[in-house]
């Protein structure tokens, strides 16, 4: 009698010996366990570590680093939590953590998990299709308050340009304007870039 298991029998009984063993529930978090979360490039004040999370992802979506610094490199999802906790009414921030909330919840819907775990690609076009969504309900309801995607958007962009990465390397940043020069070429006036405020 042949005393060795050949690989695939040995799989066979460590799974039918660990399905006896472990409950479904078990099962999914030790699952779950198994993916990389991203790391907080801050320490969040007012969101949870979960909600920072989704955030940075998100604002890294929005503006991802390309030749030119990204949102987390620019310290916008720090920027996001200060300015809701600081500077947001409280139903503001009621608003935004429930739309961040269903944003989750729609991208598990939608992919079957978390948006921080899905795949780049699924995340833009995921963000794309949430970012159409709110474009229309705003077009058909002016008066409605501001989609929760846009709201996220619009606080992506002003920590982005108003960040030094932002104000320096993306748009034209002269410390102390020096003189009028009212007409020179495209390539000495910045090449097109925007002046950074």
């Amino acid at each position: 009698m042949n005393q060795l298991i050949d690989r695939r029998e040995a799989l066979r009984k460590a799974a039918w010996l660990m399905g006896a063993a472990i409950s479904a529930p078990a099962m999914a978090a030790i699952l779950q366990g198994c993916k990389a979360t991203p790391e907080l490039s801050y320490t969040p004040q007012f969101f949870t570590e979960d909600q920072a999370r989704l955030v940075s992802e998100l604002a890294e979506i929005i503006i991802p680093k390309t030749d030119t610094p990204g949102a987390k490199d620019a310290g916008v999802p720090g920027f996001i939590d200060l300015i809701l906790k600081d500077c947001y009414k409280k139903e503001d921030q009621d608003r935004f953590l429930a739309g961040l909330a269903e944003f989750d919840a729609a991208a598990k819907t939608a992919y079957g998990d978390s948006f921080i775990y899905l795949e780049p690609e699924k995340q833009l076009e995921f963000a794309k299709t949430q970012n159409e969504a709110a474009i229309k309900a705003m077009n058909e309801d002016r008066s409605a308050p501001r989609p929760f995607f846009l709201m996220a958007k619009e606080l992506t962009l002003l920590g982005f340009f108003t960040s030094e990465p932002g104000a320096t390397q993306v748009l034209q940043y002269v410390a102390v304007p020096g003189s009028y020069k009212g007409c020179i070429p495209l390539s000495e006036a910045g090449n097109g870039k925007t002046w950074a405020s």
